[in-house]
């Protein structure tokens, strides 16, 4: 068992169906409206920029890992701790609702 101060050293942690965000760098020679942090590439042909995508915890691996499921149902695995990865903020989820994808109930999943 960890100390407590040692755990929360290690990264945020997470709960299965908790909404998280996660920072993702992009390049296109057309940034969309959510894009961020907009830089030209040297030639200038094309952008780098990054896009908030907005996930729900499906599953939390013994390896310090957990898989995040999209709101068109694709399935990520990333680590716990990464830098780019964060729990949502109550306003994201006050008015960003649709952005996060709703998790099956076991429920549904059993029928």
């Amino acid at each position: 068992m960890l100390h407590p101060m040692e755990e929360s050293r290690r990264g945020p942690r997470f709960k299965v169906g908790d909404p998280v965000v996660c920072s993702v760098t992009k390049y296109s020679a057309h940034p969309g409206s959510r894009a961020r942090d907009i830089d030209p590439e040297s030639l200038g042909e094309k952008y780098r920029y990054v896009v908030d995508k907005y996930w729900v915890v499906s599953e939390i691996l013994p390896d310090n890992t957990c898989v995040l499921r999209t709101r068109r149902g694709k399935q990520r695995r990333m680590p716990i701790d990464a830098p780019n990865l964060r729990h949502a903020r109550l306003w994201e989820r006050l008015f960003f609702p649709n952005r996060f994808p709703d998790l099956p109930s076991a429920d549904s999943s059993s029928a």
